[in-house]
Formats: structure tokens, C-alpha cells, sequence
């Protein structure tokens, strides 16, 4: 008896610990694939707010459901399913933003005012405070210090024409470093956003906004004309310009922000 139990004993030590099962994004997954079309040859993403609006008790229960998680239990994550979860509540929290004014709304800005800027409202419960889009971004993404990871401006969706597309799927932990990269590459490919014109590289004032975050040493990246570079082909950069751009020989421009609405439309689809 006493050599069964010490196998039993012996035995229990080599049972695996239960991982935390990832927070589950298939709400927010599926209306992403309902109403966000591609547009411009693919260069883009349309939102359809007029199919969102159908569907805003689901979006308040998903909300509902990020509201759920405590802090003990988001730090215990990994940082990949931390961002993944920050990046789908600012996605999600900008579409229920906009549902707001929509469709007498021309732009997210609308929905500010002289005083305050729509990204500055607190209407978003999450991780034991009420926040708003600002909050999200600078200070749980950016200012957190946990994630240096400048990719992440190409996700975080603003509602606007000139922001990178909001990508028809949630990010989730297993596949985020595949779709942020996925999102970088089809940007910095958006002429319409980023292009070289003789000597000059025009590029979207995301790069002028955000700067510090793409000089901080993320894969071994200290500057922006090191940023480009490693999107050489992304901005269909030819050998020799790739080479004027390393050796200081490129100006870089930035481009006028598009804060029209990105809202989907007969003619944009």
C-alpha cells in the first residue's frame, strides 16, 4: 500500500499544469468579417457602420466581455495575448465610438469637441477602470513599456481614411507577429500613404506622430530611414534608391492625414 501511494504521489508531480485558456475574440472575429470589405484593390479596408449598427447588441456584449477581465488575470498573460486583447479593444471600442454619431457623421473627429478630442472620452470599461481610446493606446500599448513594438500603429484603427486598413479578422496571441507584419507590409505598399517621389520619400504622418516608436530599437531599428529600409521592397524601393536612402540621401516628407470617415460605400466596394 504504502508503494502505491508513493507512486501516486510521485506520479502527481509530473502532471502538467492547466494553461489559461485565450480569451475568445469569435465575436468580434465574426462581425469583422461581416462588415469590413477590402476597397481600393486591396490596398484597404471599407467599414460597413450601417451593418455594425444591426449588430450593436453583440458588440456591446463583446465589450461586455473584455469588461470581464481583471488585471491579475491580463498580466498573467503572455504579452502576445496582452496586445492582441488591447489591439481588439481599441478596434472595437472605435467602432462602437462611431456607432455613436453615425450616419450623420463625417469624420471620427466630429465627435469631439473644441475642449476634447473623441479619442479622449472615457466610455470603455476595461481592466478595472473606465478608458478611454487614448488611454488605451499611450498608456496600456505605448507607455506601459511592456511591448516595444511599433507594428502595432498599423492595427490600431482610428475610423479614418488615412489610417492603415482595419484588418477583416481579430488579432489573436498565435498569429499576431503573421498580421502585424501582414499589416506593416500592405500599408507601407499604400502609394496613396507612402511613396517615393524623385528624391523624396513621402510617407504618412504616422511616422512623424509616432517617431520615437520606431527609433527605440525594435529589431535592431534605431531610425526611420532604417525602418524603411527594412521595408525596402514594401515601398517598391529599387536597389539604387535603397542605397540613396541608407546613405542619407533620401528627404522624408510627411503626408497629410485623410480624416474623412472610412466608411464603406456603393463606390469604394
Amino acid at each position: 500500500m504504502l508503494r502505491i501511494f508513493l507512486l501516486l504521489l510521485c506520479s502527481s508531480w509530473f502532471v502538467p499544469v492547466a494553461m489559461a485558456a485565450p480569451f475568445d475574440h469569435s465575436l468580434w472575429n465574426k462581425m469583422l468579417h461581416e462588415y469590413v470589405h477590402s476597397a481600393h484593390h486591396d490596398a484597404t479596408t471599407v467599414v460597413d457602420y450601417a451593418g455594425f449598427s444591426k449588430e450593436k447588441a453583440h458588440l456591446k456584449s463583446y465589450l461586455k466581455q473584455l469588461s470581464k477581465v481583471k488585471q491579475d488575470e491580463f498580466d498573467s498573460w503572455s504579452h502576445q495575448e496582452q496586445l492582441a486583447f488591447l489591439i481588439n479593444s481599441y478596434n472595437a471600442g472605435t467602432v462602437s465610438l462611431v456607432l455613436t454619431g453615425y450616419p450623420k457623421l463625417q469624420s471620427i473627429k466630429d465627435l469631439g469637441s473644441f475642449f476634447r478630442s473623441p479619442w479622449s472620452k472615457s466610455f470603455i470599461p476595461l481592466l478595472g477602470e473606465t478608458r478611454s481610446l487614448d488611454d488605451i493606446e499611450h498608456q496600456l500599448i505605448r507607455g506601459s513599456g511592456r511591448y516595444n513594438e511599433p507594428r502595432v500603429h498599423f492595427a490600431v484603427n482610428c475610423a479614418s481614411i488615412g489610417c492603415p486598413a482595419l484588418r477583416p479578422e481579430a488579432y489573436t496571441a498565435a498569429k499576431l507577429d503573421k498580421q502585424l507584419a501582414e499589416q506593416t507590409k500592405a500599408f507601407l505598399s499604400d502609394r496613396s500613404r507612402n511613396r517615393l517621389e524623385g528624391d523624396q520619400l513621402k510617407v504618412s504622418s504616422i511616422f512623424k506622430w509616432y517617431r520615437a516608436d520606431f527609433e527605440k530599437g525594435w529589431g535592431g531599428i534605431h531610425s526611420l530611414p532604417e525602418f524603411f529600409a527594412r521595408y525596402a521592397s514594401s515601398l517598391s524601393l529599387s536597389a539604387q534608391q535603397l542605397t540613396a536612402l541608407q546613405n542619407s540621401k533620401v528627404d522624408i516628407e510627411f503626408l497629410d492625414y485623410d480624416w474623412h470617415l472610412n466608411a464603406a460605400s456603393v463606390a469604394s466596394l
